[in-house]
């Protein structure tokens, strides 16, 4: 069979309403220029008026027949052939990013033929915005470290390969673990973890309260710990800086438990919020209280939140909170319980949060009992995290310990005077 007989002999579809076509028309030429003018401001071979052309042939072509879209798409790959042996013959160098994107412009040109219409203009736009991106885009890749890399690898491995597989029951004969609700919890709060990483790697040369906030919201022990070895060896002048930024992590410690709550077992989030907020409002004043803090941030030195070691110590952690918590349950009641959650917030407060909220949501507690553990939790770590740089600090004067113990003290009593307005209430 001759080659017009294979592209011609599909027969043409139920014709369509002019409405119908000039909305085809108008998007497939919109699609093609909004990319052609930005592969026009940027000085490239094929413009606006190419771009344009080609997302009008692929429309045009899928009208027709497959047969000939296909036909199109090869004329297209011959154009592009062309623009790079002139550009090799000019400057030795490829337009691999304007080839790519003229096919894409061709499909996206198919696909609104077809009658697709979210589809092709959602992708001219996405990827208009990353042509116009390359700097920002080509600076944060060379600021990437290996391990940042391999994190983002392994967040997506447990994500899409691992918990697919995970059978969704109890496994063990005491009832303490299934692993498809101990995954999901490992991937909200690694994910949680590596965006507010990544804010921070992006935000914290910004200003000194991006710094302190998004350290907190990653690893609030960890920030306190790397602001007191960037500030502690200063003056008694850096005492009310160390303070403001011990009490801006400890807020955003409250508002990254109360979302852990949130997402994990909603329910329990209601009863939360209130003491939660409160705490969180109350060292967001005394912060400002403190200090205004330096107008310019420092990078803290605090590991990417993925990693198999530190996944592995995690998954361990929050097990054995897990685990303590039901027997304490079981055992002692809800006093062996909260006294559980108080342990746990020590050692971590988000995995102490999370523990809570499984169990609640596992129906091994109630709303109101997982809410108040992971209140207990939180101010355990508030506590600790408050009162390390400065309160035990031998170097630290007078003042300074009564700087942080203040806030912490009103801090404990905005979070207790909330659950007791809400139980009488």
């Amino acid at each position: 069979m001759a080659v017009g007989e294979i592209l011609f002999s599909v027969p043409l579809p139920i014709p369509i309403s002019a409405q119908d076509m000039a909305l085809r028309l108008l998007l497939s030429l919109g699609a093609g220029l909004l990319i052609g003018l930005e592969r026009e401001w940027s000085n490239k071979d094929a413009g606006a008026r190419t771009f344009a052309i080609t997302a009008l042939l692929g429309m045009l072509s899928a009208l027709l027949s497959i047969s000939f879209s296909i036909a199109a798409l090869a004329g297209v790959l011959v154009l592009i052939a062309f623009l790079n042996i002139r550009r090799l013959m000019l400057d030795k160098t490829l337009e691999v990013t304007t080839s790519v994107v003229l096919v894409l412009t061709f499909v996206l040109g198919v696909l609104i033929g077809q009658g697709r219409f979210f589809e092709p203009v959602a992708a001219a736009i996405l990827t208009t915005i990353l042509l116009t991106w390359k700097v920002e885009l080509t600076n944060f890749a060379s600021r990437l470290r290996p391990e940042e890399i391999r994190s983002a690898v392994l967040l997506g491995l447990l994500s899409f390969v691992i918990y697919p597989i995970l059978p969704d029951r109890l496994v063990d004969p005491w009832g303490l673990l299934n692993p498809r609700e101990f995954w999901v919890t490992i991937i909200v709060i690694a994910s949680i973890g590596f965006v507010n990483y990544v804010l921070l790697r992006l935000l914290s040369t910004r200003g000194f309260h991006y710094t302190a906030i998004l350290g907190g919201l990653v690893n609030s022990t960890a920030t306190v710990a790397e602001l007191t070895a960037a500030l502690g060896g200063l003056t008694e002048a850096a005492e009310p800086i160390l303070a403001a930024a011990s009490l801006l992590t400890v807020f955003a410690m409250f508002s990254r438990n109360l979302l852990l709550l949130a997402l994990l077992y909603p329910p329990s989030a209601r009863f939360a919020a209130a003491p939660l907020s409160a705490m969180a409002a109350t060292a967001l004043l005394f912060a400002k209280i403190q200090s205004n803090g330096p107008r310019r941030g420092f990078e803290l030195k605090i590991s990417s939140p993925i990693s198999l070691r530190r996944l592995s110590a995690f998954a361990a952690l929050f097990f054995a909170i897990e685990a303590a918590g039901v027997l304490a349950e079981r055992h002692l009641g809800r006093s062996g319980f909260f006294g559980a959650s108080l342990v746990g917030g020590i050692l971590s407060s988000a995995s102490a949060v999370a523990s809570a909220a499984n169990l609640g949501a596992r129906g091994q507690v109630g709303e109101r009992v997982a809410a108040i553990a992971a209140v207990l939790a939180s101010m355990v770590s508030a506590a600790s995290n408050l009162n390390w740089p400065l309160f035990f600090r031998p170097a630290a004067s007078a003042r300074g310990r009564l700087r942080m113990l203040v806030p912490t003290l009103a801090v404990l009593a905005a979070g207790f005077a909330a659950i007791l307005i809400q139980r009488l209430a």
